[in-house]
């Protein structure tokens, strides 16, 4: 709850019982990296074991009957044992608070927190948790967020109880269920002995040998720690006829791999959003590729997932589904029948479409039951050039025809942005040409990597309402298709796999595709992950890059491959980072997302040339020839040497 104390706004964690506020809990570390700006509207409480005399607003004070409670940093002191709060953040600072209040007698550990999923970060948040109490024992509780926050980030929860290094209880990670309460039975005694056994908390610490007068106690941890100031609760968790309680077992963590991640995530993003957006359904250019295929997948998983919450009792996806659908009595049993009712996919064709992408598509959509348009947009692309035509005189034609690059690009352009317009127009009239009510969401699908690079047309149909794959790599997609395959037992993704990703937006070759993405992009997707992680997670420029990569690929590539791969990536990023600005709000689930909106504050205006970075790096591939070439030529030499001696031999 965010709450002004002396006329400063602060982060606060609001602890009550039975309508009694105990302690106002102001946050100490702020969150301002990646997706959060918290030092835009909180400033973070500084003064340490330390609380002071908050007032109560008048409204306040009539519901509590307190005129004044505590409000700083400090502990919950009942009857049976001591309880502290960390605020989200604060867990994954160096020294968390939860270090010095274990050391001060806290057992009890609580912690609401607001983290997001992102790929992978699951086993980070489980360690975190289980270290803390691994090596200071106590009991650890922590709640987290569920759901969309209305912005591109999905909390979710992932509750979980550990106590002295185990889990002992573990909450849904993705569920459709607005909350969720986690219990667990847990004896304070195994808490004290556990900590009784831990020498190094009871005795004391010292950077060399601690050398101890004889007859002197030596101070332990604990007994050295600052005392927090504690608020006297008349409370206890535990009474006298717990003794018989049957006690919480241990459990082993489960976790979801990558490719059931993104099965569940994006799905419950989608979900959220649709429902309370409060449109009719999705609207997806469906173009056979592995991209829009997945983004349909996405789609099936979602309804797959609405149909379990209702199979098992959910009154509130109910409502909501019966709202989506526009009919008070309908129930969903089958996701394809859901699926049926709340997408429409549309294969937009033109000259350049293979028959192969146009069948895959009509396939997958047959198969998750999906609304399939077919359309043709060549008349459109035609009428536009026309009007160019006429103005200017001139008829651009495609490299294949003996044009330039630059109206090869230009005429690939177009058919894009056409297939962006009619994807909103069918989005807005399609269900009323069916005499339904409603609009559908426009649906984007284009992959992280993809975005890097800026390997799309602006405005077209990466432009969307949002995009559940916009945060997702082309490899992780791969994966998650294979095991939509294989879950939902849809074959068509056989064939969408083994196909070459291609865009088909230049002419056929004797009726084939006669472009592909890494062709025209000039890197492979594998490449695009490894200068993601290393420019947005490590910080990297093209030097540093280029040093990285020299040793990191130095069995696979040369220096002068290195050096031209970093400056081929550097230059097609700076070329196209603008079209970040216009990105379409996808769902975060990679690290090294370009999402300019939220993420990625950088510039969108490089000097693409990068004179200084490309400078140092062609001096280092100078260097490494000169310390490279007399290695290949002792190898020769020596081969050489081998081969005569095993004739003579």
């Amino acid at each position: 709850m965010p709450i002004m104390h002396r006329n400063v706004r602060y982060n606060c964690r609001v602890i009550f019982l039975n309508g009694k506020i105990l302690l106002i809990r102001p946050k100490m570390a702020l969150a301002n990296e990646g997706n959060y700006r918290e030092l835009r509207w909180f400033t973070p409480w500084s003064r340490s074991r330390q609380t002071e005399e908050y007032f109560l607003p008048r409204m306040i004070q009539d519901l509590t009957e307190q005129e004044s409670v505590p409000f700083g940093d400090a502990v919950l002191s009942t009857r049976d044992t001591c309880i502290g709060s960390e605020v989200c953040e604060e867990l994954w600072t160096p020294h968390s608070p939860h270090v010095d209040m274990g050391l001060d007698g806290v057992e009890i550990f609580t912690n609401a927190s607001g983290s997001h999923h992102v790929l992978r970060k699951a086993h980070a948040r489980v360690d975190l948790v289980t270290t803390a109490t691994t090596k200071n024992g106590g009991i650890y509780l922590l709640a987290n967020q569920k759901g969309c926050d209305g912005d591109r980030l999905y909390y979710d929860g992932c509750a979980l109880i550990a106590m002295n290094g185990g889990i002992f209880a573990q909450g849904s990670q993705f569920s459709l269920d607005d909350v969720e309460v986690l219990t667990a039975t847990l004896d304070l005694e195994d808490v004290r002995s556990y900590r009784a056994e831990i020498s190094s908390r009871n005795l004391a610490s010292s950077q060399g040998p601690v050398r101890v007068p004889a007859l002197r106690a030596c101070p332990s941890q604990a007994s050295r720690v600052s005392p927090y100031p504690r608020v006297k609760v008349d409370f206890a968790l535990s009474r006298d006829e717990d003794l018989l309680e049957p006690l919480s077992e241990p459990v082993e963590w489960k976790y979801h791999s990558p490719a059931e991640e993104i099965s569940l995530g994006p799905a419950c993003w989608l979900w959220d959003f649709l429902r309370r957006s409060q449109q009719a359904g999705f609207f997806l250019p469906l173009s056979g590729g592995v991209d829009s295929g997945a983004t349909a997948c996405l789609v099936y998983s979602m309804c797959h997932q609405v149909c379990e919450a209702v199979k098992h009792g959910s009154q509130e996806v109910l409502a909501d589904v019966r709202t989506i659908v526009n009919q008070t009595s309908y129930t969903p049993q089958d996701p394809r029948e859901l699926c049926s009712r709340i997408l429409t996919t549309c294969y937009m064709a033109s000259e350049n479409s293979s028959r192969e992408t146009c069948n895959r598509a009509g396939d997958l959509a047959q198969q998750i039951g999906s609304h399939h348009i077919g359309l043709n947009i060549d008349p459109a692309v035609k009428a536009i050039m026309g009007i160019f035509s006429l103005v200017t005189g001139k008829s651009p034609a495609f490299s294949a025809h003996g044009g330039s690059s630059r109206e090869s690009l230009a005429l690939q352009n177009v058919q894009a942005r056409v297939r962006m317009v009619i994807a909103y127009l069918f989005a807005q009239l399609s269900l009323w040409s069916r005499g339904a009510p409603g609009r559908l969401l426009v649906l984007g699908s284009a992959n992280v990597d993809e975005s890097l690079l800026g390997y799309l047309t602006k405005y077209d149909c990466s432009s969307a309402d949002i995009n559940p794959i916009g945060g997702v790599s082309k490899t992780d997609l791969r994966a998650f298709v294979q095991l939509c395959m294989e879950r939902f037992r849809l074959p068509a993704l056989q064939s969408i796999l083994v196909a070459p990703a291609t865009a088909e937006l230049e002419p056929l070759a004797h009726g084939r595709v006669s472009q592909t993405d890494e062709e025209d992009m000039g890197v492979t997707y594998a490449e695009l992950s490894v200068y993601g992680r290393l420019r947005k997670i490590a910080k990297m420029g093209p030097y540093s890059m280029f040093c990285k990569l020299l040793y990191v690929w130095k069995d696979v590539c040369t220096p002068r491959q290195v050096a031209d791969k970093v400056k081929r990536f550097f230059s097609k990023y700076s070329v196209n980072r603008h079209k970040m600005t216009t990105l379409t709000p996808a769902y975060h689930a990679e690290s090294y997302s370009p999402d300019d909106n939220r993420f990625d504050l950088r510039p969108f205006l490089y000097n693409t040339r990068w004179p200084w970075q490309f400078r140092c790096i062609e001096t280092q591939v100078n260097q490494a020839k000169m310390v490279f070439l007399p290695v290949k030529c002792l190898l020769r030499e020596y081969q050489l040497i081998s081969l005569e001696g095993r004739e003579a031999f």
